[in-house]
C-alpha cells in the first residue's frame, strides 16, 4: 500500500465536497474503500481511486452529457436501436414517454409498440397457445419461467421461424407463458393485470398499479439482459431462448435480482419506528442500501416517481408505503440518492400484499416485453454479434 493511493477522511471529504458523515455513508455502501492508518490511531484512509469515481459521479449530475460518455464505456460495443431512448432524465419507447404510456395504455398495446411500432399489432387470436405443460410450483419463479419455456419451445413447430411476423405470435404465448410462471393460473383472455391480480389473490384495486409495474419495467435500452437476447437472437436463436437467457440475466443480483434484494432489506429495516433510524442503523451496520441512484437519471428514476405516485393514490393510508417513502426521503436527505424502479416495485409487493418475491416477476414480465422486441430487431438486422476482447495475458511465443 502506498500512501499516494489514499487519503485521510479530511483529504477524502474535501475531494468530494461532503460532510464526513457523507463519507462514511459511502463507505457502508461499499462505494469506498477504507483501510486502517495503522499504529495506535483509530483512524483510516480511503482509496483515492474510490474517492475519484464517486466524484466524477458527483459530477456527472451536473453534467449529463458525461453521463452518456461514460455509460457507452460500458455498454460497448454499441448496437443501433430503434426501441428505447433515455435523455433528459426522460425514457421514451418509439418516441413515447414511457411514464404516459404507463396510464393511457395497456399491457399489449405497450408490446404491440415495441414489437411492431404501433398499438394495434398484437395478435387479436392466440389459437394454439400452447400444449400443457407442468412445471413444480416450488421452484422458483425464474426456474419455472425457464421451465415452461423450454417445454414450450420444444412443442412450438413455428419456433425456430424468424420471420417478425411469427416471432410476434411466439411473443404472445411467451407472454402468457410468463404470467403463468407467475401466478399459476391458465391463460385467459383478461389483460395480463387482472390475471395477476386474481392468481396473487389481492384485490381488483392493486391490477392498475401492476400494469403500471410491468409497463414501467418493459424496456431500458441495452441493459445486460437485453444485450443477452440479442445476442442469442443473433446467433438464430428462438425466440424462447432470447427470454430464457435474458431471465438468466435478469435474476443476477445486479440487475433486477436488486428487486428481491431490496423487499428483504425493506423488510429487515421495518424493525426500526423510523426510516430515518432505519437507514441510520443500517449504515451502521455496514450493510448495503439497496435500490437507490441511478447514473442515467441525475435527478431521480421516473420510472420510480410514478409507481410510487400510483402507490400513494390507490393506498393513502399504507403504513407500508409510508415506511417506503420515509426511508426515501432519509435517503434523499443523507445520500442525495433517489428511488430507482427496483425500489419502487418492492415497495409495491409490500404494499400491495403480492406474494414474496412478486416485484422481480412483475419486471420480468415487463422486461420480456422489451426481450421480444430486441429479438425481433436483431433477427431482421441478419448480424451476428460478434465483439472482440482485448487480449491482456501473457505474450504469445513469437512475441
Amino acid at each position: 500500500m502506498t500512501a499516494s493511493n489514499w487519503l485521510s477522511a479530511a483529504e477524502a471529504s474535501r475531494r468530494l465536497g461532503v460532510k464526513r458523515e457523507t463519507l462514511y455513508a459511502y463507505v457502508s455502501r461499499g462505494l469506498v474503500r477504507s483501510t486502517p492508518r495503522g499504529g495506535r490511531t483509530r483512524a483510516r484512509l480511503y482509496a483515492r481511486e474510490d474517492i475519484e469515481r464517486a466524484r466524477r459521479r458527483a459530477e456527472d449530475r451536473r453534467d449529463p452529457a458525461a453521463i452518456a460518455t461514460h455509460a457507452l464505456s460500458h455498454g460497448s460495443p454499441v448496437l443501433e436501436s430503434g426501441i428505447t431512448l433515455i435523455e433528459g432524465g426522460r425514457l421514451y419507447h418509439r418516441g413515447h414517454d414511457v411514464v404516459e404510456l404507463s396510464r393511457t395504455r395497456s399491457v399489449t398495446e405497450v408490446a404491440s409498440l415495441l414489437w411492431r411500432g404501433t398499438f394495434d399489432a398484437f395478435p387479436s387470436t392466440r389459437t394454439g397457445r400452447r400444449a400443457s405443460v407442468t412445471v413444480a410450483r416450488t421452484l422458483p419463479f425464474v426456474a419455472r419461467a425457464q421451465a415452461l419455456l423450454a417445454a414450450a419451445a420444444a412443442r412450438d413447430p413455428l419456433a425456430f421461424d424468424l420471420r417478425a411476423e411469427t416471432v410476434v405470435g411466439a411473443g404472445a404465448r411467451i407472454l402468457d407463458l410468463m404470467v403463468d410462471a407467475a401466478d399459476g393460473a391458465r391463460a385467459t383472455d383478461a389483460p395480463v393485470e387482472e390475471r395477476l391480480a386474481s392468481g396473487w389473490k389481492v384485490p381488483r384495486r392493486a391490477a392498475g398499479v401492476l400494469r403500471a409495474g410491468i409497463i414501467l419495467s418493459a424496456d431500458h435500452e441495452l441493459n445486460v439482459s437485453a444485450f443477452t437476447a440479442r445476442c442469442v437472437a443473433s446467433a438464430g436463436g428462438s425466440p424462447y431462448g432470447a427470454v430464457i437467457a435474458g431471465l438468466a440475466a435478469l435474476e443476477g443480483i445486479r440487475h433486477g435480482g436488486t428487486t428481491t434484494r431490496v423487499e428483504s432489506m425493506l423488510g429487515a429495516m421495518r424493525r426500526e419506528r423510523s426510516g430515518q433510524e432505519a437507514l441510520a442503523a443500517r449504515l451502521r451496520e455496514g450493510a448495503s442500501l439497496d435500490g437507490f441512484g441511478h447514473p442515467l437519471y441525475p435527478e431521480g428514476d421516473p420510472r420510480a416517481a410514478e409507481l410510487l405516485a400510483r402507490l400513494a393514490d390507490r393506498y393513502p393510508r399504507s403504513a407500508e408505503l409510508r415506511f417506503a417513502r420515509d426511508v426515501a426521503a432519509a435517503a434523499w436527505s443523507a445520500l442525495e440518492q433517489r428511488p430507482t424502479i427496483d425500489f419502487a416495485l418492492a415497495t409495491l409487493t409490500r404494499v400491495a400484499g403480492l406474494p414474496p418475491r412478486s416485484g422481480l416477476a412483475l419486471f420480468a414480465i415487463g422486461r420480456t416485453i422489451g426481450w421480444i422486441g430486441h429479438a425481433i430487431e436483431q433477427y431482421m438486422s441478419g448480424t451476428l454479434i460478434r465483439p472482440r476482447a482485448k487480449y491482456v495475458g501473457p505474450p504469445s511465443p513469437s512475441a
